[in-house]
């Protein structure tokens, strides 16, 4: 029963650091008035995420070297001190945002265990026909985190004259706005340092006895692991598969709010839109790792089905918001089904995509894998929210980011040549 509860630790981990990060986004109307951030200070708080993976190798280094419970102490560390930063009772508004920006960058910094954990703990402590499944709910509770901020954020804070229709609002103002922003905080902090607790009391590295094959086997050294991923062509392409529309749509989720201001979208739709879209992708995507488990050898077959479907969604997001173009209907229910399906066909991927990762470079470590193309991935959405900090007043080019990406992924999986070499070690060399 031990594995049941390293999965449950990493995975309350990895959903409070999602929560932490997108604490700003859904509620960025509330902030300004507030705390007095601009929309470059919004952009900023969300930039902080991609920001925190420069260190992500050495992150790798040390899950590869020290082990699982040293990097994830580490880590808790880092989110506990981030969240109580953000806490510091300062009347002068400007020392207030300077600890809040950096409580955003110490969480930013703990998002590349968080994000690049799940496979090496799922081959540590998971036998070959849980795998999957196993990686994909310590995976994809990092999002569900980032899920439960568009529902907390709008429904304890309430929004600004003039951007909602609740009957709070009228009653609201600045101070009592702040106090409900800042009762969040608190509530944030505090779970924070409950799991920092708890995987400070038990959280072991790894198991008395190895689950599998692969999981007791020699893997290679940190050095040759980056020569054989950077030399290695299959390895490149799917990388660039995820790291393209998985950032860019991580970057459009962080200001999901500031993208459907302009469309009279309220914050509370706003957030419920967010919500349900990352809520679906996190089922979805569990019952497809559980699909892969018992069916092997499955995995590209399943990519093809997500990033289609992920490309017609998006494309039908782009096409309503250009309602003076196209003459769509631009609805409430057409926005939530579009961002809800897309959201289902990309979050669901990931999970299937870190698979594919191990199996196509294995003996490298999980570790170092996953952590090369996250590190891809919050590249992309670096870049992206970069762009955003100059150009925010008009959101197009943002939307048509989102089919074009997802189109390019769905070529490169195409092309892609899929081996099973983990799992061939695992059910042949056992045998």
């Amino acid at each position: 029963g031990r594995r049941g509860l390293v999965l449950l630790l990493f995975s309350l981990l990895g959903f409070a650091q999602g929560l932490v990060w997108n604490s700003w986004g859904p509620i960025q109307n509330s902030a300004r008035l507030a705390f007095g951030f601009s929309g470059w200070d919004i952009a900023l708080l969300v930039f902080w995420g991609p920001i925190g993976f420069a260190p992500c190798f050495f992150f790798m280094w040390l899950m590869d070297k020290k082990g699982l419970r040293v990097t994830v102490l580490l880590t808790s560390s880092l989110m506990v001190l981030g969240a109580g930063l953000r806490c510091v009772p300062v009347s002068d508004l400007e020392i207030r945002k300077k600890l809040i920006h950096g409580g955003q960058l110490l969480n930013g910094l703990a998002g590349p265990t968080v994000m690049n954990a799940a496979p090496f703990l799922s081959t540590t402590w998971f036998s070959p026909d849980e795998r999957a499944t196993a990686t994909a709910i310590a995976s994809l509770l990092n999002y569900l985190g980032a899920a439960g901020a568009f529902l907390v954020g709008p429904l304890v804070v309430p929004s600004p004259n003039g951007t909602s229709h609740l009957p709070l609002v009228s009653q609201s103002n600045t101070e009592h706005i702040k106090d409900r922003i800042e009762a969040v905080l608190y509530a944030e902090f505090g779970m924070v340092s409950l799991i920092f607790s708890a995987a400070l009391a038990y959280f072991p590295s790894r198991p008395p006895f190895p689950p599998s094959v692969a999981a007791a086997s020699q893997r290679l050294s940190y050095r040759r692991s980056f020569c054989r991923l950077l030399s290695n062509f299959r390895f490149l392409m799917i990388a660039l598969a995820y790291a393209i529309p998985l950032g860019v749509f991580s970057g459009w989720s962080g200001v999901l709010d500031l993208i459907l201001t302009p469309v009279h979208v309220s914050q509370v739709d706003a957030g419920w839109i967010g919500f349900w879209s990352i809520v679906g992708g996190c089922v979805v995507g569990i019952a497809m790792a559980r699909f892969a488990d018992f069916i092997r050898g499955m995995l590209k077959f399943i990519l093809l089905l997500l990033l289609s479907g992920a490309t017609l969604a998006s494309t039908w997001f782009t096409l309503t918001c250009l309602t003076s173009v196209t003459h769509l209907p631009l609805t409430t229910a057409t926005l939530y089904t579009s961002c809800i399906l897309l959201g289902i066909f990309l979050n669901s991927s990931v999970p299937i995509f870190f698979e594919l990762f191990v199996e196509t470079v294995y003996p490298v470590p999980e570790g170092i894998t996953c952590g090369v193309v996250t590190f891809l991935s919050n590249v992309f959405m670096g870049v992206l929210l970069f762009f955003l900090t100059f150009y925010h007043t008009e959101f197009s080019w943002f939307n048509w980011c989102l089919p074009g990406s997802c189109l390019l992924s769905l070529l490169l999986i195409l092309c892609f040549r899929e081996s099973y070499d983990r799992l061939y070690l695992d059910v042949v060399v056992s045998v």
